[in-house]
């Protein structure tokens, strides 16, 4: 029986033995019933304490490989393991759903899913995902600095980067939240694997099973379904033109006593309503009031169109009861999924903890490029070429929108943003829309997504005009009221389909 001993290894020399044994009886080098080496002789010969032996021989009888008898020594017992597999008529299908948890399986909806496995599709036009457009991306630039980082950084590209994120990133990000009259250190910042993960890292940090927080009503579908996931309950806010119902939550505050408030409060998703300055101040002085915490979450803060938007409510806390989620994931492209968290010190310390759980850091290479990206001034360039042209296709899509207009049907200006919230006529069926759409090679988001009880908004859906050109909005938009005239129009269903004329 060779073993092999090798003294420098961390492995404790008692486990090289046994685990080398445990080969040597799973590959049927030592077949069953092989008597072992008696402790004595096998540690003179490893030149080992006997003791040492004792303990190898001893995990291994835990294990069931080898049995000891007085008088007779340590044997291989019979495997366990069979050599011959069942026939696949004998094996049952694993119960996979018993083995998950109960906030995985929470989550039974699949029309997201279904709607953005088909964003990618060359022949549906999308107005579903809250996705850039990709003919804007700036390609070129961000190759000319990849190239140039590869000589002057070098091998610390593929480096770890501190789990708070790489310290001249948070610079350049200090100096964009500047910009946005929030005044945060470097040491406020920490980066994040897009602000998803800042969602997901709140949640994990402050809720516990059976706690509530309270969201907008409507609100971003992704932050609902990871703060259930959580455990908590989800209650609604209504908002109005001026954003979240400051009269209505002060109610619920009491009655409910939340963990958090979540609010996007600049050019909302999915309704594209800012909250107003005096919404703001009373959003704060609930939460000074009532000592709660507020989430912001901002990803579209920038990307105004009209004129600038009133501070972040991160701007205008000036007792640190904010947490600033944000991304660069809707300025740029979702690809480089970088984002980051600005709060209180106690707070920023466990996102940085779970920041080390989770990934340990952002992509090293992502936050090399972003920062010399903000640093050579390109950042602000993108900016105001992203402005102009989401604004051409937002007013693409009203326009749009109001010439093949069916009646029933009602929507805002945003002012920024991504998206256009649509009432639709009361008779609409929402199913049925979505199969017709799809039939003309048009996919959307239905409304009842973005409402946590979720027997609200069948009649509103969302619709993004930044991943579509101005020709697409104009083709999607007529077969889109096309099917929306279809469907609530039963008498002419028939003839309806006659018309289609599929997209190719």
């Amino acid at each position: 029986m060779r073993i092999i001993i090798n003294r420098n290894a961390d492995t404790p020399v008692y486990l090289q033995i046994k685990n080398q044994v445990r080969d040597m009886i799973f590959s049927g080098i030592l077949p069953a019933d092989t008597l072992l080496p008696p402790e004595r002789s096998l540690a003179k010969e490893l030149e080992v304490n006997r003791s040492t032996v004792i303990k190898a021989y001893q995990e291994l009888k835990a294990d069931s490989l080898v049995d000891s008898h007085v008088g007779k020594g340590t044997v291989v017992l019979s495997h366990t393991v069979k050599k011959t597999a069942l026939p696949d008529s004998y094996i049952n299908p694993l119960p996979w759903y018993q083995f998950f948890t109960d906030s995985i399986n929470a989550g039974t909806d699949n029309i997201i899913g279904d709607i953005m496995a088909m964003t990618g599709d060359s022949g549906v036009i999308s107005f579903a995902g809250g996705i850039p457009a990709s003919n804007l991306y700036p390609v070129e630039i961000l190759k000319t600095i990849q190239t140039e980082l590869f000589t002057t950084a070098n091998r610390e590209l593929f480096l770890h980067s501190p789990v708070e994120g790489y310290y001249p990133l948070r610079e350049s990000i200090s100096h964009l939240l500047r910009q946005r009259q929030i005044a945060a250190s470097p040491k406020d910042v920490v980066v994040l694997s897009g602000s998803q993960q800042g969602l997901d890292f709140a949640a994990r940090i402050f809720i516990r099973t059976g706690d509530t927080v309270l969201v907008e009503e409507p609100t971003f579908f992704g932050a609902i379904q990871i703060f259930r996931s959580a455990g908590a309950r989800v209650i609604g806010v209504p908002i109005d033109q001026e954003g979240m119902r400051t009269d209505v939550l002060e109610a619920l505050l009491i009655r409910h006593k939340p963990k958090f408030i979540y609010t996007l409060p600049t050019f909302q998703n999915p309704s594209g309503v800012s909250m107003s300055l005096e919404r703001r101040y009373q959003l704060l002085n609930l939460a000074y009031q009532y000592q709660l915490p507020i989430l912001e979450d901002d990803p579209y803060g920038e990307l105004y169109y009209d004129r600038p938007p009133y501070p972040p409510l991160k701007a205008l806390d000036r007792h640190g009861y904010v947490i600033y989620l944000s991304t660069f994931s809707k300025t740029l492209f979702l690809g480089l999924r970088v984002g980051w968290v600005s709060g209180p010190p106690q707070v920023l310390a466990k996102f940085a903890h779970l920041k080390q759980l989770t990934d340990l850091h952002v992509n090293t290479p992502a936050q090399f490029l972003l920062d010399e990206f903000i640093r050579r001034g390109y950042y602000e360039k993108h900016i105001t070429l992203v402005r102009q042209e989401y604004s051409a296709r937002r007013d693409a899509m009203l326009k749009a929108l109001e010439k093949y207009k069916v009646p029933g049907t009602k929507w805002d200006k945003p002012e920024g943003g991504y998206y256009i919230w649509c009432r639709l006529p009361d008779n609409i069926i929402r199913h049925k829309l979505v199969a017709n759409a799809g039939n003309r090679g048009v996919v959307f988001l239905p409304g009842e997504t973005f409402y946590p009880d979720g027997t609200q908004g069948d009649t509103r859906i969302r619709l993004n005009y930044t991943f579509t050109n101005q020709e697409q909005i104009q083709t999607g938009i007529k077969y889109l009221m096309q099917a929306v005239r279809e469907t609530t129009s039963l008498d002419d269903n028939q003839e309806s389909e006659r018309n289609i004329k599929p997209l190719v």
